[in-house]
């Protein structure tokens, strides 16, 4: 595989930033070697932009011949007061439901789970000692108080918002756990840029620079059109603090368990979660219905989309998205029938996850995590 083609992987969608693709490029002529990582807190209910979007850009990773890592983030997530803020659950739910999640969505998707490396964050410290809080150390040396209160925004929690001391330390450990891990391509979503960005502007402290690689967020079903006339003066004025503030209300979220598709819903719950879903007709800019189609059927799938008219039984066949799009655009299809399309590709795409957690092997660990109660 030649350098255009690993590029080509690493750039397509998902991803919606990398900075930079001059220095992958760089990279990637110089014959070094790329050490991939994401991190994630251990929360709820895995859905379709943690599993589905974060595993499609992994398995992209994997085909460039990039070393993956998933990270799972117990001392971030007991910062954040994930899973009622108790280390011991969250590192059993990391361990059991959570890792399980992850490498049956990567395999949903055409990614090989035996080819990625899974770290727990204490586990990692541990092993570290010292070392990690030199790195931290470092870090915080080489940079500033506002800049870390900025960056706040990475744990889904808006500037000005009333925190605790520890939770300043959450980006400073995000940034020495790619160092860390000895990470030289970060990987997030676009929500995680914050982050990444405070980790190039200190790599002199660690004699290499990292590149970032940014993917889209899926938005959540309950957007509305007063959100969506939000955001789109944000992207038309460039504004990207209130972008990424707006961000947070908008994305696909496990604590609104009805406007997000988990990756082990039921066929009944997809369809009512997908019926009921904003989808403004004739509206394709932040319409969560043609994003599902956009970000997750067709890059899954690879097939012409097929949208029958459910009133006259007339089918209408589009080789690609943007071809879909520009139907839409004019209105020549109905959003029911446009639903009607995105719930059955989903709940074909989304059978064998289903069938490993409600079946299978899985079926104990989405119990535990039922148990529990908790789905934040």
């Amino acid at each position: 595989m030649d350098i255009e083609e690993r590029i080509n992987l690493i750039a397509q969608k998902p991803t919606e930033e990398i900075l930079t693709i001059d220095r992958l490029k760089q990279y990637l002529e110089q014959g070094i070697d790329l050490n991939h990582y994401i991190g994630f807190e251990i929360s709820g209910f895995v859905h379709l932009g943690t599993g589905i979007i974060s595993m499609l850009k992994v398995r992209d990773f994997q085909k460039a011949k990039v070393k993956t890592t998933l990270f799972l983030a117990d001392y971030h997530s007991w910062i954040n007061k994930k899973l009622g803020g108790d280390l011991e659950t969250i590192r059993k739910v990391a361990k059991g439901y959570f890792a399980e999640a992850l490498k049956v969505s990567l395999k949903t998707v055409g990614g090989d789970p035996d080819e990625v490396k899974v770290v727990l964050g204490s586990e990692l410290y541990e092993k570290l000692g010292i070392e990690y809080l030199e790195n931290i150390i470092k870090i915080s040396m080489n940079t500033t108080l506002n800049r870390i209160k900025k960056g706040i925004t990475i744990m889904g929690r808006k500037q000005g918002e009333s925190i605790s001391f520890a939770q300043l330390l959450y980006v400073p450990m995000q940034v020495a756990d790619i160092y860390s891990l000895n990470v030289n391509l970060a990987h997030g979503g676009i929500d995680q840029r914050k982050a990444h960005v405070i980790a190039i502007e200190v790599s002199d402290a660690f004699g290499y620079k990292p590149i970032a690689v940014h993917h889209h967020l899926l938005l959540g079903m309950h957007i509305d059109e007063n959100i969506r006339q939000k955001l789109l003066e944000a992207k038309k004025t460039n504004n990207r603090e209130l972008f990424e503030d707006s961000v947070i209300d908008i994305k696909m979220s496990k604590s609104k368990p009805e406007t997000a598709i988990f990756i082990h819903d039921t066929p009944e719950d997809i369809r009512r979660k997908i019926r009921k879903a904003y989808c403004p007709i004739g509206e394709i800019e932040l319409n969560p219905i043609i994003e599902l189609v956009e970000y997750v059927i067709y890059p899954i799938l690879k097939e012409p989309i097929v949208i029958e008219n459910k009133k006259t039984h007339q089918t209408m066949e589009f080789d690609n998205v943007e071809q879909l799009k520009e139907a839409y655009a004019k209105k020549q299809i109905h959003p029911l029938d446009l639903k009607e399309y995105v719930a059955e590709k989903l709940i074909e795409i989304l059978e064998p996850a289903r069938k490993y957690f409600l079946e299978g092997k899985g079926n104990k660990y989405l119990e535990e995590l039922k148990n529990l109660q908790i789905t934040r």
